[in-house]
């Protein structure tokens, strides 16, 4: 048995906190500074952690052990069963060679870059970040991009800056699951109320992207397509979390906003029409690599070029920027409608899954299948003398999203005539590219449990209640840093969950404005993570130039998060108290 201590250091707060930041700051030295591969900063700061609940706070070594095996363990079930599956959906596309017809179809709404940043960086990244995320939208959308004409630099930093306001709600919920289970607080509540700031977010995204095409002049043009995106996407952003399904929601807000823009312009075309180069528009073949490469090197993997490309095929880098011989112009490719069903099956197939499943008795027997049990060994207390609610463990196996996503897949393959045999070595496969994106998340998981648990994470939030109401202006700060290092919403509100809710009862503030303050801060900083930048980048053939992506994308990091800073702070007052959740 384990009962917290928060100031087990010569009865010191201040000089406690100074031990619990320890896990911390080796994280983001190794990550931020010496640049070492995510899971081993991961597995280093584990280990001081492990070390300072151990010597500066009265926890029992197999306690802190118990602690770091849970938090691994809900790493990989529900979090990283999500991620694999859809990218396992993603991968059967490009198999069969159905994401290139999805490309085509998308190009064939607009011939206007300024439009197509829109609907491909921002309502179809939204839609693979609401599916999968961790690097997938990045990746998929980047070299969509180049494929239509835009130059790499242009097509990353467009990928990198419209995958934030969809983040939170990211890879069906993902996020804000972890949010409320390292922070003792209501999954839905946390939701609602990242449903009421991150759409304001979600309302100027289109505006910047059409900017950084087009400049002013092209925001003068084009902001009916702006403004009908953001709005839609923030409006069925915020009802969807507020009243309909928290992992329905991006994907409900991307759809909504796709075809806000595509109604649109069944009746309204810019003036002044920008091509992207019309016959000469190039093709790319994208392979497997894509979403599962590129989200492993992004999460620290030191992968191999072979993953899910065929034999003797090219590298995804090789076939977009230097494969200049035999490249096929498919400017003028008609797609067969039926094929062109066939590429939107998988997310018609996903949504329908998720649609039925909310059904209130399917529901409730998929509900009856789950299974709750303290985890071996594991006995915790609060300081105060409570249990600890961290010790239970949830294992929905049939309700969790991940198996919804896996019979997405299933149903997949055999709409795509994908043999049974190819549908398992393609997912054999998945596994291998997104090894260390598991390993990674699993650690830093692990790493969160037991700062949660021995106190190192209590310690510092009531530290940092000192700063009083102000705490509220650093709350989105925390999330944007956890994010900018780790390259995961997931991984800054697991680390920074349970803090943001001790800092807030400390300071006097409402817990669940700061908690969701946090995630929706944290958004912002996706951009500019050294993983996402690097994903970027090697997806359009850039390896090596994040500095120049990052140059370009940095002012509107910066910009965001002051006004997210803001809005947190006047949810706090009497200004905008009327958009928190009471």
């Amino acid at each position: 048995m384990y009962k917290q201590v928060l100031d087990p250091f010569h009865g010191s707060l201040a000089l406690t906190a100074i031990f619990a930041a320890l896990p911390l700051l080796t994280l983001f030295v190794l990550l931020g500074v010496l640049r070492l591969a995510a899971w081993k900063a991961s597995v280093v700061a584990l280990v001081v952690a492990v070390v300072v609940a151990v010597a500066i706070y009265p926890m029992p070594i197999g306690q802190a052990l118990l602690s770091g095996t849970e938090g691994a363990a809900f790493g990989f079930f529900p979090i990283m069963w999500i991620v694999i599956n859809a990218i396992w959906i993603y991968n059967l596309t490009v198999r069969t060679g159905h994401f290139d017809v999805l490309r085509r179809s998308f190009a064939a709404v607009s011939p206007d870059p300024r439009i197509q940043a829109i609907i491909i960086a921002f309502c179809f990244g939204s839609l693979l970040e609401a599916l999968a995320g961790f690097g997938a939208p990045v990746a998929i959308c980047a070299v969509m991009l180049v494929a239509l004409g835009m130059s790499p630099i242009l097509a990353a930093s467009l990928a990198l800056i419209a995958d934030t306001a969809p983040v939170a709600f990211g890879a069906i919920g993902v996020p804000i699951t972890t949010l409320g289970t390292v922070s003792g607080l209501p999954v839905d509540q946390l939701g609602a109320m990242v449903g009421r700031q991150t759409p304001v977010l979600a309302l100027f995204v289109p505006f910047v992207l059409v900017g950084v095409v087009g400049g002013r002049r092209g925001i003068a043009k084009v902001w009916p397509a702006a403004l009908t995106a953001g709005l839609v996407f923030g409006i069925a952003q915020f009802v969807a979390s507020n009243f309909i399904s928290i992992p329905l929601t991006d994907i409900i807000a991307s759809l909504a906003s796709a075809g806000g823009v595509v109604l649109l312009l069944r009746v309204w075309h810019p003036a002044d029409v920008e091509a992207t180069g019309g016959a000469g528009v190039r093709s790319a073949s994208l392979s497997g690599s894509v979403a599962g490469g590129a989200v492993g090197h992004g999460l620290g993997e030191e992968s191999d070029d072979a993953g899910l490309r065929g034999a003797g095929e090219p590298t995804l880098a090789t076939t977009t920027m230097n494969d200049t011989s035999g490249r096929v112009d498919d400017a003028h490719i008609h797609d067969p409608r039926g094929e062109v069903v066939k590429a939107y099956a998988p997310y018609g197939i996903i949504i329908a899954i998720f649609g039925i499943t909310q059904i209130p008795a399917l529901k409730a027997a998929l509900d009856a299948t789950t299974h709750k049990f303290a985890w071996p060994g594991l006995h915790l207390f609060s300081s105060a003398g409570k249990p600890q609610s961290s010790v239970m463990f949830t294992f929905n196996w049939l309700a969790a999203a991940g198996t919804m996503l896996l019979i997405a897949g299933i149903l997949t393959a055999i709409v795509l005539k994908v043999s049974p045999g190819q549908a398992l070595r393609t997912y054999w496969e998945t596994l291998v590219e997104l090894k260390f994106a598991i390993l990674t998340v699993m650690v830093v998981l692990a790493l969160a449990y037991v700062m949660n648990a021995s106190g190192q994470t209590s310690t510092l939030g009531k530290w940092m209640a000192g700063a009083g109401g102000l705490f509220a202006l650093l709350s989105p700060i925390l999330g944007w840093l956890g994010v900018a290092v780790t390259g995961s919403d997931t991984s800054s509100n697991s680390l920074f969950g349970a803090l943001q809710v001790a800092a807030a009862k400390g300071a006097g503030l409402n817990p669940l404005l700061m908690a969701a303050g946090n995630s929706s801060g944290g958004v912002i900083g996706k951009m500019i993570s050294p993983q996402n930048l690097a994903i970027g980048a090697s997806a359009v053939g850039l390896a090596g130039r994040e500095g120049d992506i990052f140059r370009k994308v940095l002012p509107w990091t910066l910009l965001f998060l002051v006004g997210a800073c803001v809005l947190v702070y006047l949810q706090s007052t009497p200004v905008l108290s009327w958009m928190v959740l009471h």
